[in-house]
Order: structure tokens, then C-alpha cells, then sequence
């Protein structure tokens, strides 16, 4: 069954939080508590400890809602380079699957992009009607100096998540936590900065599949990644979700190539967005899917670059309209 989730950034109840419950959207997910939460406002040193997990999720279930997953991680970047430090990340990660798994919290997105995390080059491109998107241009990073972890190849990224793998995935089944990788942003580019890029395509994340082959080591489908990926998106969905091992979806769309691109409303961009909706249909999807990277409308506000209140209505009706669609038509 395709059910939608939403993410909630905010540290606190928003009312965007009750707008989802007015489209009759009751499952989130939800973001490591760091910031106070309430009117003491003591910051919080280890958000992935079970005492601050509780919290949030009790804070998001007195509104009405759900929290099915976490969309966030510890610090993992020693974790992925394999230096030292790296037990310490791995502890941390493996505290936070644990204490996930007591409190019901079912699904973790996650992703091994090491020191750079996704990135954009503008936030302020102006796209339909003058909505606000935001884009990436490689030509603007290319020449860098690399961060201050230094570089890193493929074949070490390969290693390290392998290493990982092998010992969270025991952890996660125990917890019965789903661990659902996230591509590389953007995808189909070898190094940004000297630093590999390597959950960058379709192929890899076959690889990733076959690494420890568990219902617990799965994937976040985020189709404006895998859309620069192939010119066959729904093929792409078929093919993966046979394996019955896409837990997450972000249903957005983007504009261009992976080197230079900009994301759009999900009425304009590249994919046939009836046919993704149509794939998921088709494999049974059974996980959780929102809305990503929205275009701010006008009088609208973004508290995270493209996670605006407008913007993510319109795209939360266009998959619900996509949605009952696809579920009425004769197979």
C-alpha cells in the first residue's frame, strides 16, 4: 500500500503539523531532536540516547501523528573514512537503531556520503511563475580544494560500508529498524572536491543490495537522484522494487543533468510522474513516500530551503490525485 509520510524539521508542533492531519496525513518523519523542546530550552548532546527519542516521539504523537521514521544520523563521517574515531560513530549509530527499534520508530534513511553531504550551488533560482527552487551547477565546485577530511576513492567508501553493513545490519534485524539508503546528491558524478561519490547509480546500489542480502538493508528511492540516473525512471522503480526492498520515497522531480540541473514543481520536470506512481502500483510498494525539495510560492516561507508550507501542499494533493488515480485504473 502507498502511504504518504511527511517530513517535520521544525523542533516544535508547527501548524503545517495540523495541516496534515486536516489531508489526513498522520504518519512523519522526523529529524534527530537537537534543539530543546520544550520551554526549558536545554540543548541536547546526544539526540540518538533513549530518553530524547522518547521525548520527540511522544512530543510529534501528542499532536495526532506518527513517527515512522528518522531521516538524520550521528556524526559518521570518521565511520566512513575507516579512521579513528570510527568505533565511537559506529556505537552511536548502533545506539540509535537500538532505541529506534524500542520505540517503534521503523524506518532510518541514511546515506554514505563522506563529508559532503548533498549538495546545491543556489538556492534562489527563480522557476515557475517566479517560484523559488534551488539548483546545482558542478561547474562552481569543480576546481575546490577537498574539505578538511581530506580525499577519499571509491574502493575505500566500498570497504567501509561493507565493514559497517556486516555488523549493523544484525543490529538493525534484532531492532527490526529497516535501513534504507539514500543516493548521492547529485548522482553520476565520480568526485566532488576529492571526494568520491560512489551511492551514485543504478548498478551501486544493486551492489548495496548484495552486500548483506536482508529485508533489513534496503533503500530510499529519491527520484530526483535516480532520474538523472536513466531516462527510464519507471523501469528503474520495477526493477528495484521487485526486490521488495524500497522502504522510502521521495517523490520530487528535477530539470537538467547531473552536472548541471535545478529542481521544479512535480508537474514540470523530466520523469512521467503518473508512470513512477503507476511502478509503484505495479510492485506493491509497502513503505512510506513524501514530498521533497518544493518550490517556496509566493507569500510563502521556507525554515529549510525547500521544505515550504505552500509548496509541499501542492505537491502532497498532486500524489494524492496521482495516488487514487493509478488505484482506480483496471491492471
Amino acid at each position: 500500500m502507498i502511504r504518504f509520510a511527511e517530513i517535520i524539521p521544525e523542533p516544535r508542533p508547527t501548524a503545517f503539523w495540523t495541516m496534515l492531519k486536516q489531508l489526513g496525513i498522520t504518519e512523519t518523519v522526523g529529524v534527530l531532536p537537537r534543539n530543546f523542546m520544550d520551554w526549558r530550552r536545554a540543548t541536547i548532546d546526544n539526540p540518538w540516547d533513549y530518553t530524547p527519542l522518547a521525548v520527540y516521539k511522544q512530543m510529534v504523537e501528542e499532536e495526532g501523528l506518527t513517527l515512522t521514521a528518522i531521516e538524520d544520523n550521528p556524526p559518521m563521517d570518521r565511520l566512513r573514512y575507516g579512521i579513528a574515531g570510527a568505533e565511537e560513530e559506529f556505537e552511536q549509530v548502533a545506539k540509535l537503531i537500538t532505541n529506534m527499534g524500542r520505540l517503534g520508530i521503523s524506518i532510518w534513511c541514511y546515506n554514505w556520503a563522506a563529508a559532503i553531504n548533498w549538495q546545491r550551488t543556489s538556492s534562489r533560482i527563480r522557476g515557475r511563475g517566479g517560484a523559488i527552487v534551488s539548483g546545482y551547477d558542478h561547474q562552481l565546485v569543480g576546481a575546490n580544494p577537498p574539505p578538511l577530511m581530506g580525499p577519499i576513492d571509491a574502493d575505500q567508501l566500498w570497504k567501509t560500508l561493507e565493514r559497517f553493513l556486516r555488523r549493523i545490519i544484525p543490529i538493525a534485524e534484532k531492532a527490526g529498524v529497516k535501513l534504507a539508503m539514500h543516493p548521492d546528491d547529485p548522482p553520476m558524478i565520480p568526485q566532488i572536491r576529492g571526494v568520491a561519490r560512489m551511492m551514485n547509480s543504478i548498478e551501486a546500489f544493486e551492489r548495496l543490495l548484495a552486500i548483506v542480502p536482508s529485508p533489513a538493508n534496503g533503500i530510499t528511492l529519491c527520484q530526483g537522484n535516480f532520474t538523472l540516473m536513466t531516462d527510464d525512471l519507471p523501469a528503474i522503480i520495477h526493477h528495484l522494487g521487485d526486490t521488495g526492498r524500497v522502504y522510502f520515497v521521495h517523490f520530487r522531480d528535477v530539470r537538467g543533468t547531473p552536472e548541471k540541473f535545478e529542481e521544479t514543481f512535480i508537474d514540470e520536470g523530466k520523469t512521467d510522474m503518473v508512470a513512477c506512481m503507476r511502478a509503484y502500483r505495479d510492485v506493491n510498494f509497502d513503505g512510506i513516500m513524501r514530498t521533497d525539495h518544493t518550490p517556496t510560492l509566493a507569500s510563502d516561507q521556507a525554515e529549510v530551503a525547500g521544505y515550504s508550507t505552500l509548496g509541499r501542499l501542492h505537491a502532497l494533493g498532486y500524489m494524492a490525485g496521482l495516488r487514487d488515480a493509478v488505484l482506480s485504473e483496471t491492471r
